[in-house]
């Protein structure tokens, strides 16, 4: 027996012994960030078509995304009880944001308006928030406010060929 608990001890502490860490100085390791990326180039996404309609108004967005994520279209409104506006729309994506000028004329005014857009799942939802007018533009106080009220989603469409 005494033969047994011996060969268990010499085996026990020869696989302890075995599983030890050696500790031995080295040098730290210096790490070398990776070099970065080259821009990926997004291929221009061609005409795309927005509407939204709701009792009698309707809201349509037509535009093209360059490959520098530059907008450039048309938008529209048509709201039940107001003065139809339709003009241009210059601005660019940032990220899954339209950020453009709306120039329109309405009642034989021209006027330019800051207008913002959250993409999501396909759509475009309109941003409201505080404004003020400054070098003849209505432009948001503060673009991180902004609210998005999900019923002014402006579902994709096929485009009109004119």
């Amino acid at each position: 027996m005494k033969k047994v608990l011996t060969l268990t001890a010499v085996l026990a502490l020869s696989i302890l012994a075995s599983c030890k860490k050696e500790t031995t100085t080295t040098e730290p390791v210096q790490i070398t960030p990776s070099p970065p990326k080259e821009a990926e180039i997004v291929e221009p996404a061609g005409d795309q078509c927005y509407t939204w309609k709701s009792n009698g108004s309707i809201v349509e967005m037509s535009f093209n995304v360059n490959s520098h994520q530059e907008v450039n279209g048309k938008l529209s409104y048509n709201l039940v009880g107001k003065d139809k506006n339709e003009g241009t729309l210059i601005g660019n994506m940032k990220g899954d944001t339209l950020v453009a000028d709306y120039t329109f004329s309405s009642e034989g005014v021209s006027s330019v308006r800051e207008v913002v857009f959250l993409q999501k799942d396909g759509t475009f939802i309109e941003g409201y928030g505080d404004i003020v007018e400054a070098n003849d533009k209505v432009s948001f106080k503060d673009k991180s406010k902004l609210k998005f009220d999900q019923k002014n989603t402006l579902v994709k469409v096929d485009c009109k060929v004119e």
